[in-house]
């Protein structure tokens, strides 16, 4: 920091949350920073507070309501509140209209569609406005970064995120996934966009060191985003999985009525449909992992595939969204602001931004060339790529 006797002014919305909990955890743990905590209700964000140590402030902001006046005193807002399937652009505007610094864990297709538009505006103000710092794009294509350095070609990039079914789960993030369940998601695969349900293209994932794991098309900005940033041939896909059948296979149940036109959305029955899911709380494991697949041709033109898993065990996933997030927040305290502008997170951290923080967390990754050669629980080859937590031996399969 230019000046260490001046704290770092950081403002946390949807605090209160899973994912805004979290990363206020960990945001309390780094030296200079003043954080403040704010979410629509005080009472489980002074829970969240207590949790630090008591003397955080906490504020009530409605994130629809807010104004440059409650911001004007930061350094850096940071909006982990979400859904932003559904957000207005008032938490944006009003950063703007403060000419304070702004970041978000936004995963919403159309609002980081339609994010650029603040860009010429942010120039202008002399202030970056960042969204999407979360497992995507930031992660994601930090790892991409890395696995297809020196490719003359990607043809194929699949990423999925399976967490584990006693992982802790919000109001926002069911919203998220009910938005578009059983409506229309435009995928690029097969060498061309295509219209697919939503929820849809289910199937079995096999994920190495986790197992088998349900998949089911969802409807992010990583589509959009991978096909700009990489141009890969025939597909961009991502998916997402519920791990006790029940639920995964009960949700395309619940989407047909949405294909065949009978109700607009299943986000109004957010609330019911979470609270079924907590009944099955008591089931499946707390074992979560994100996959990272990308084939095509390496730097002599022979074919190549690599894969990259997470795993992140004991409900250390809900974490990995914030990590993004978390290595901003330090750059921006130290004084390394991005260029002004409005803009995503992609290309702005590389993976070893990530790997202090996940080894701290306990979690494992690793990454390793062709998975399509080995056999389900095959040993890993040598010349592999890894990061491990506790000495344990890594096993890979093809997914």
């Amino acid at each position: 920091m230019d000046d260490l006797h001046k704290p770092f002014n950081l403002l946390i919305l949807g605090a209160s949350g899973v994912f805004g909990s979290r990363l206020a955890k960990l945001a309390a743990q780094e030296a200079g920073i003043a954080l403040t905590l704010a979410a629509r209700g005080l009472s489980r964000l002074e829970e969240v507070a207590a949790e630090l140590d008591g003397d955080t402030p906490c504020v009530a902001l409605d994130r629809d309501a807010i104004t440059a006046h409650d911001l004007a005193e930061f350094d850096l807002v940071v909006d982990a509140a979400g859904p932003f399937q559904s957000s207005q652009m008032q938490v944006v505007e009003s950063v703007i209209a403060a000419a304070v610094p702004y970041l978000d864990l936004a995963d919403g297709r159309d609002f980081i569609a339609t994010f650029p538009r603040f860009d010429e505006i942010a120039q202008g103000a002399g202030i970056p406005l960042i969204t999407g710092a979360s497992s995507i794009p930031a992660l994601s294509h930090a790892v991409l970064d890395r696995m297809v350095t020196g490719w003359q070609e990607i043809d194929h990039i699949r990423i999925g995120i399976y967490p584990g079914n006693r992982a802790p789960r919000g109001l926002s993030v069911v919203k998220a996934i009910l938005s578009y369940v059983g409506k229309s998601v435009c995928v690029f695969r097969q060498g061309r966009w295509q219209d697919i349900s939503g929820w849809g293209m289910t199937h079995r994932e096999y994920i190495p060191q986790i197992g088998k794991r349900w998949a089911s098309v969802c409807d992010t900005p990583e589509q959009d985003l991978l096909v700009a940033r990489y141009s890969p041939t025939q597909s961009a896909e991502f998916f997402a999985g519920l791990e006790l059948s029940v639920l995964h296979l009960g949700l395309a149940a619940f989407a047909q009525p949405v294909r065949w036109g009978w109700v607009k959305s299943l986000a109004p029955i957010a609330r019911p449909m979470l609270a079924i899911a907590k009944w099955f709380l008591p089931f499946g494991s707390d074992s979560g992992a994100m996959t990272v697949r990308a084939d095509g041709k390496d730097a002599g033109g022979r074919d190549i595939q690599r894969l990259f898993v997470l795993k992140a065990d004991t409900n250390r996933g809900p974490y990995v969204p914030v990590l993004a997030a978390l290595a901003m927040i330090r750059r921006f305290r130290d004084g390394e602001l991005p260029p002004a502008g409005a803009y995503a997170c992609s290309g702005i951290l590389d993976l070893n931004d990530f790997e202090g923080d996940m080894q701290k967390l306990g979690m494992e990754w690793w990454i390793v060339d062709t998975p399509s050669e080995l056999a389900d629980g095959a040993n890993t080859p040598a010349g592999h790529e890894q990061n491990r937590a506790g000495g344990i031996d890594l096993e890979v399969a093809s997914i």
